[in-house]
């Protein structure tokens, strides 16, 4: 049994618990990445190596960057027989050109003067009551000059996010976790903590990096720790229900009319 529990766990498990023991408990390996998942892979290491000005702010140093961790992904996808969309990498490695540079001064822009505190800072904090930890990476912390910690959540996408999915419940609780655990391992007052989703857009014309403010109070936080309770309680106890109404929802489960799962 994993001594820990992940915000991606709770997810699985939320839209179906048989989901989560084929994934978790079975460990079968269904999906392995595609072209977005290298994507997104890829422009999280530049975000990390520009904040901590491990490479220059320039576009060649940035693209180069993302040049290289982009095509090992790909090429472990070849390895691992995935069927890929030539096409489709080959505009992913252009798309990216005018998205890396605003990085840094999307950060400037949102926050002023700031202090980095730590980029892909794992939290590894008991849950309370339960033997598992919570387990995870938050992509970026930052200290503002009024005192405040701004948790940062880089996220990848094509155009961008309508209102209905910013504000869509099991999303901001990947948030409302980091928030809670980081000020728990750092004893610092969850009033001196915002939570942020910044969004890296792949093929937007315009307002390429959006950084939005994601409200993540104590009913927030509680209501998510609740769900994270039930979910590891039931992990527990062996209670792998399948939820046959996400089989053909937009989850778009791996496992749908296969050998592992036919309903």
């Amino acid at each position: 049994m994993r001594k820990h529990i992940s915000y991606s766990e709770v997810k699985t498990w939320q839209e179906c618990a048989y989901k989560h023991k084929l994934s978790y408990i079975d460990e079968v390996k269904k999906f392995l990445g595609n072209e977005h998942t290298a994507f997104g892979t890829a422009v999280h290491e530049v975000c990390e190596k520009s904040v901590l000005k491990e490479i220059p702010n320039d576009e060649a140093s940035l693209k180069n960057c993302f040049n290289k961790k982009f095509l090992k992904e790909i090429q472990y996808l070849v390895e691992k027989k995935v069927t890929l969309n030539k096409k489709l990498i080959k505009d992913m490695r252009t798309q990216v050109d005018n998205l890396l540079i605003h990085i840094i001064p999307a950060l400037n822009e949102q926050f002023g003067n700031y202090e980095v505190i730590s980029a892909e800072e794992q939290l590894y904090e008991n849950i309370e009551n339960q033997s598992k930890k919570y387990k995870g990476f938050i992509d970026l912390v930052i200290k503002t000059s009024d005192g405040k910690y701004h948790i940062i959540d880089w996220k990848t996408c094509s155009w961008g996010w309508d209102a209905r999915r910013k504000a869509e419940t099991m999303t901001t609780y990947q948030l409302a976790y980091y928030k809670h655990f980081f000020s728990i391992k750092h004893n610092i007052q969850k009033e001196n903590i915002d939570t942020h989703f910044a969004l890296l857009k792949r093929t937007a014309k315009t307002n390429r990096v959006e950084i939005f403010k994601v409200p993540t109070g104590n009913k927030k936080i509680q209501n998510s720790l609740k769900l994270l309770e039930k979910a590891v309680y039931n992990i527990e106890k062996g209670k792998f229900i399948k939820n046959r109404l996400s089989c053909t929802s937009g989850f778009g489960c791996e496992f749908y009319n296969t050998k592992f799962c036919n309903r």
